[in-house]
């Protein structure tokens, strides 16, 4: 009987070391059949045919059970949450007498202070528990990812500073809900950027019910914030037409002059001082910052709640760089795309607010050339590119990552709302008939962006799901003869530590092929050429209200609906891209 337990000890024993050699890839699966194939071994009297494996496979269902609650509990409040919250945001929109938009204020700081003290509560105790965090996910919430929410967010916060100091200026005559939600918001800003950068990557495996429920209420949070400043800016950049020209809307250019803004002068409120317009214009600027700030977050938090009891601690993760010795002529030649698009993006908004046809008709034309040129440029960039990874040795990225899903789920739901304006665009411009160089660009414009979008989702899909280039771990290069003689310690040996040399590796050893090297270059250019189609749009570039074929062919509901749905959506696949190619610049 000694002999046997000893057996099964060392048997045990042996099992474990096996199971401290798997992978990260088979650990989940195997941990099941060891928890019993040790209770076995351990329990003398117990055959191998006895009830344990059944009821470690009952235990094992029950907690599948467990998580599938909670996983169908967070859903039901998240989607209650939105709905609520979308009835709320189209009643103050469309109906602003029974339903005002400070009802849906003191709604979102509900939210906002119950997601507030949630992510307290998960930071002074859920997070201090023993045994709360014994995994973390590598791949989620990258640096630069974090780093652009600490910028988006500290935009936020100054823009909700603004606010504040303009509805100080109209607390006589408006409801003092205005100030407070911007000063509750900038609290949950600052607690929700220091929670996600600390604690992104935490795979929770206590309290899981109240964490999924807690995480589900934050993306929903977020997303509410999304959508009411996708709202705000979407109206304020809307045109209307005047009620009396409503019949001759669609031959006069001019008659979609009046905005949100221009009819909020003539209410009664009267601002108490003289800098109201200059922080309206203000904050109003940072409202693409604060809108990219929810998104991030929001993703972040879906992360977060898909890692909730995960089992995998992906310690196989590589250790990514990025170096400025790699590309050159990508980021030269994006930055002229950059510094041309700045100048025409100033020109276009200074030549479209006049009253002037000519200038009009001039800027558009000069806003359709400079996104042509970039948009080719970019397609023909990203088709190199895609042939690259076709001839490409690396393998895909085998099992599940909640991050990849995301990323790819993100790319091709945001880029839906640009082909949607584009594909609108191009039957407006030939139901119409091709009439004039305005109409002419317009059309091959859109073309284009459909070309570059499939082009570009299809390079971003291919190089998120194949394996980063794998380093030795510490590479050796031949020394020079004369460096040698220098160094009477080393004459001993012609091989030299790559960390002793005072320049840069890759310069001596020509470790990047040539096939990484042009990688690198084309995510480089594509990654500013997506930073100045972000810009454009998101500080108030509106061709598709400034050239008048839209409203000429769909009339203004549906054009508008068109352009307020798809537009926002565009914009953050342009900076989603951004993030997206820079991980796979660091993967080449």
């Amino acid at each position: 009987m000694r002999w046997n337990a000893s057996q099964k000890s060392s048997s045990s024993f042996s099992c474990s070391l096996d199971l401290n050699n798997m992978t990260a890839k088979e650990d989940l699966e195997a941990s099941e059949t060891q928890i019993s194939t040790i209770q076995v071994g351990m329990q003398g009297e117990t055959p191998w045919n006895g009830p344990s494996p059944e009821r470690a496979h009952g235990r094992v269902k029950a907690e599948e059970k467990v998580r599938n609650w909670g996983w169908l509990l967070s859903g039901f409040i998240s989607m209650n949450i939105l709905l609520l919250g979308i009835a709320l945001l189209s009643g103050s929109v469309f109906n602003k007498i029974q339903i005002s938009s400070s009802h849906l204020q003191i709604f979102l700081i509900l939210l906002v202070m119950l997601t507030t003290m949630w992510m307290v509560y998960y930071k002074v105790h859920t997070s201090r528990v023993h045994h709360a965090v014994l995994y973390k996910d590598s791949h989620a919430g990258p640096i630069w990812l974090r780093g652009g929410l600490v910028l988006f967010g500290i935009c936020s916060v100054i823009m909700d500073i603004l606010k504040i100091i303009y509805y100080v200026g109209h607390v006589h005559c408006e409801s003092p809900v205005k100030i407070a939600f911007p000063t509750v918001q900038a609290v949950f800003v600052i607690v929700q950027t220091y929670i996600l950068w600390v604690h992104a990557k935490d795979c929770v495996q206590l309290q899981q019910n109240i964490t999924r429920c807690g995480l589900m209420l934050t993306l929903s949070t977020n997303l509410m914030v999304w959508m009411t400043a996708v709202t705000e800016e979407s109206l304020h950049q809307t045109v209307i037409p005047n009620d009396n020209s409503s019949n001759s809307s669609s031959n006069t250019p001019h008659s979609f002059n009046v905005t949100l803004q221009v009819r909020s002068e003539y209410t009664e409120c009267q601002c108490s001082h003289d800098s109201c317009d200059t922080f309206e214009k203000a904050y109003y600027y940072l409202y693409p910052f604060n809108i990219e700030y929810s998104l991030f977050a929001s993703a972040m938090a879906y992360v977060m709640w898909k890692n909730v009891g995960r089992q995998m601690d992906e310690h196989h993760s590589h250790n990514l760089r990025f170096s400025l010795w790699d590309v050159l002529v990508g980021p030269v030649a994006g930055m002229i795309i950059l510094v041309v698009g700045l100048a025409t993006f100033v020109v276009y908004e200074v030549d479209i607010a006049m009253e002037d046809t000519n200038k009009r008709q001039e800027a558009l034309i000069m806003h359709y050339i400079m996104n042509i040129v970039a948009i080719f440029l970019m397609s023909i960039a990203t088709l190199v590119g895609c042939v690259l990874f076709h001839h490409d040795k690396r393998e895909q990225v085998s099992g599940k990552n909640p991050t990849r899903s995301l990323d790819v789920g993100l790319l091709v739901g945001a880029s839906l709302g640009q082909f949607l304006i584009c594909y609108f665009t191009i039957v407006a411009v030939l139901a119409s008939g091709v009439n004039g160089h305005v109409n002419g660009l317009n059309l091959a414009c859109s073309i284009l962006t459909v070309v570059q979008l499939c082009l570009q989702n299809a390079f971003l899909i291919t190089g998120l799901h194949r394996e980063p280039f794998n380093e030795t771990a510490e590479a050796t290069v031949f020394a020079n003869v004369m460096a040698v003689q220098r160094d009477p310690e080393r004459r001993s040996s012609s091989i030299v530590p790559a960390h002793t040399l005072p320049i840069p590796l890759t310069l001596l050893q020509g470790r990047l092929s040539w096939k990484r090297r042009i990688l690198k270059e084309i995510c480089a250019f594509l990654l500013v050429c997506n930073v100045v189609l972000w810009i454009m749009p998101a500080f108030g570039a509106r061709p598709q209200f400034d050239n008048t074929i839209g409203f000429d062919v769909y009339k203004l509901q549906t054009w508008s609906a068109v352009v307020n749905i798809g537009m926002p959506f565009g914009i953050f696949y342009r900076m989603h891209s951004v993030a997206s190619l820079f991980e796979v610049c660091l993967a080449s």
